[in-house]
Parts: C-alpha cells; sequence; structure tokens
C-alpha cells in the first residue's frame, strides 16, 4: 500500500458547497511546499458533500500529484454558479414552482426527486472534469490506496460510504453506517452533493440517496477503515460563536436563514464532534500499553490529526460577494429571506461565481502557508 515515512495518510474533506473553494486553496499551498514531481502524498481521500468533488479531481490526476492540483484549482477558479445548477429565468422559476406546487399538494408521486434548484449542469461539468478510470489506475499502480464517496441513504437512514481501493481493503458496517466497496461512478458524486431541499435525490440502486453530511456522524471513520493512520482535515468553518448582544432587538428568523443554520449544522458540527472523540480515544490510549486495544472486529489505535480551518468567518466573505449571484437566484434568494447580513449562511453554501471562489482559494492558501511548519513534518518531509 501507498505509506510515506509517517504512515498511511489520509486526506478528509467534509462538505460545505462553495466553501470547499476554501480546500482548494489549502491543497493548492500543499503542493507548493512539496518538491516538484513528488509522488501524492494522500493514501487515502475522502469527500463529502462538495468536498467528494475535490477528493474525485485530485484522485483521478493522482498518477501526477502536481498536475492534479494545478487543474482542480484552474476548476474551482473559473467557477459559476450556472456551471452547477441552472440559473436561467425560465429554469429557477420553473423549479422553484414546481417544488412549491409539490409541497403544496402533499408530493403525490411524480417520479421526480424533489428541489428548489436544478443541478443538472453539475452533471455535465463532472463527466469533463472526473475521469473513473484514472482513478483505478492510480490504486492499480499504487499512487493511492483508496477514495471513499460519502452519502446518506433516505430509505435506510444509513450513511454509506462507497469506495474504490487496493483489494485487501473490505467494506464494513457499523451502527447507521456502512462502508460498500463499488465501481464509483457519477451518480455517487450527484448523490455526495444533492443538498436536501436544495438539490435532487439520487438514485442509486433501489434507494434514493442525497447528501453524505446528513447521516455523516462520524466524518472520520470512512478514512481510518480505508487504512489511514495520519488525518490531515480541511475544515470550512471557524469555531467562533456567534455573538449576541444584550441590547439587539431581533426580529424572527427568515425561512432563508432558518435553512442556513440547517446547512450549516448539517455540515460542520459532526467533524467537530468527531474530532473531540477521535481525541478522547487517543488520550485514553496514552494509557494502554502497545498504544492500541484489540477487539474482535477492530483494533483501536491511536490516529494523528492535523486540522487547516478558515482564519476568518467565510460568511462575512459570502456577504461581501454576495451581488454575484445571477439575478434569478437573488430574487429566489430575497423570496426566501435570505439577503443580507442574516442570509450569509446560506450564501456562503450556494455562491459558485469566481470573486467568492477566488477569495476562499486565496484565504485557504494563506491559512495553510501558516501551518507550513506542521504540515511538512506531518506529511513526512522534516
Amino acid at each position: 500500500m501507498t505509506k510515506t515515512a509517517k504512515g498511511n495518510i489520509g486526506l478528509v474533506l467534509s462538505g460545505g458547497g462553495a466553501r470547499s473553494a476554501y480546500q482548494v486553496g489549502v491543497i493548492t499551498a500543499i503542493a507548493g511546499m512539496l518538491p516538484k514531481g513528488c509522488a501524492n502524498p494522500f493514501s487515502v481521500m475522502t469527500g463529502t458533500s462538495a468536498g467528494s468533488i475535490v477528493a474525485a479531481v485530485l484522485s483521478s490526476n493522482a498518477l501526477a500529484f502536481h498536475r492534479g492540483v494545478r487543474r482542480l484549482e484552474g476548476f474551482w477558479r473559473n467557477m459559476h454558479t450556472n456551471l452547477i445548477y441552472k440559473t436561467d429565468t425560465a429554469s429557477a422559476l420553473r423549479s422553484f414552482a414546481s417544488f412549491t406546487w409539490a409541497i403544496l399538494r402533499g408530493n403525490p408521486g411524480s417520479g421526480h426527486a424533489l428541489s428548489i434548484l436544478d443541478n443538472s449542469p453539475l452533471r455535465a461539468v463532472l463527466e469533463h472534469h472526473v475521469r473513473f478510470t484514472r482513478i483505478r489506475q492510480a490504486i492499480t499502480s499504487g499512487a493511492m490506496d483508496a477514495v471513499g464517496i460519502n452519502v446518506s441513504g433516505y430509505t435506510s437512514a444509513r450513511a454509506v460510504c462507497f469506495f474504490e481501493g487496493q483489494p485487501e481493503l473490505h467494506g464494513w458496517g457499523r451502527a447507521r453506517r456502512e462502508g460498500r466497496r463499488t465501481d464509483l461512478n457519477l451518480n455517487h458524486l450527484m448523490a455526495s452533493v444533492a443538498i436536501p431541499l436544495i438539490f435532487p435525490a439520487v438514485r442509486i440502486g433501489p434507494e434514493y440517496f442525497g447528501d453524505g453530511s446528513m447521516r455523516s456522524f462520524s466524518p472520520l471513520s470512512p478514512a481510518i477503515h480505508l487504512g489511514a493512520d495520519r488525518l490531515l482535515i480541511i475544515s470550512l468553518r471557524d469555531e467562533r460563536p456567534n455573538p449576541v448582544h444584550e441590547d439587539a432587538d431581533p426580529s424572527p428568523p427568515s425561512f432563508g436563514q432558518m435553512l442556513g443554520y440547517v446547512m450549516d449544522t448539517l455540515f460542520m458540527d459532526s467533524l467537530q464532534a468527531d474530532l473531540e472523540r477521535l481525541r478522547r480515544i487517543n488520550q485514553t490510549l496514552l494509557f494502554v500499553p502497545g498504544g492500541e486495544l484489540r477487539g474482535e472486529s477492530a483494533i483501536l489505535k491511536r490516529i494523528e490529526t492535523l486540522v487547516v480551518k478558515p482564519s476568518q468567518d467565510i460568511r462575512e466573505i459570502a456577504n461581501e460577494h454576495a451581488n454575484e449571484f445571477p439575478r434569478t437566484v437573488r430574487f429566489l434568494l430575497r423570496s426566501l429571506g435570505a439577503k443580507g447580513s442574516g442570509g450569509g449562511q446560506l450564501v456562503s453554501f450556494l455562491l459558485f461565481e469566481p470573486g467568492y471562489c477566488n477569495a476562499l482559494i486565496d484565504l485557504g492558501y494563506e491559512d495553510a502557508m501558516v501551518k507550513r511548519d506542521e504540515i511538512l513534518p506531518f506529511l513526512g518531509y522534516d
């Protein structure tokens, strides 16, 4: 298996819609730190929601790591909302009206997955940028060990990691979560990015799946199951709490604000909780002879982690660029009550425009460079 001097390094890419541009900046900085022509440093890559797109593009170029990072950066720096979902007036209003009418009618079986937006343009973009045969070639050649795409099952209510990997890697099953070996394809990516209500669920086999963040209570687990013993985690949220002013006269939250809050909770809270749980396990294992515990079906061992996270509030950056939305999307957001300072959360997930994405890429680059002296030793470049 692919292994550095420091072990099997897993790259964990959480969900966050357009916020994932930040992850691209971090990866670009890391590539710049490493020697030109070096091998892909990540044995395992796992992605959730938009993080799965970053993982797929990067892993499909794993045989030429630096070239792959340049392609990934170019892909995101030239991002536009109409490459992700339809923004022309007719399509946007049709999607919104169909969604609203279906809700009012109780959604009698129409045969179509419900969503506010139509993200069919994204499928065409991914067909061009992701080559699944190249992912298999990278695994076969030993350039990497595994790629995992995280989704959530609407019927089974299970978190599922669909993965491709080395022959010795097997699926797993835990309470409400599992890993399934498969041949990855576009349906897995489209399911992983299917933000509930916003984008349509995707059928894979007998079940419809949606955004992997919905049931991702243990987002670090898939990378560990796939053999990683060190995790580089790129978070998409600073952990500073929102200030509450005693003299404030708040208005009730709009639908758009509540939807943004739900998405923020969906994408962010499980990662922090899982990190805290892993750190407690690591502390406990310090007192165990040999540093690991062996059970009937699993080995509990110390997992080193390194987290890179935004040094600025991404919501504020989103608000600065909110006017970059196409006119029809601005109208829909205004209808949902997601315009202005209170709509920053929702805007930060949906604003796939160059100004905003480039600002996040630059922020990710800067934040990674600040941690250069931690990142290089972690990757085995002392």
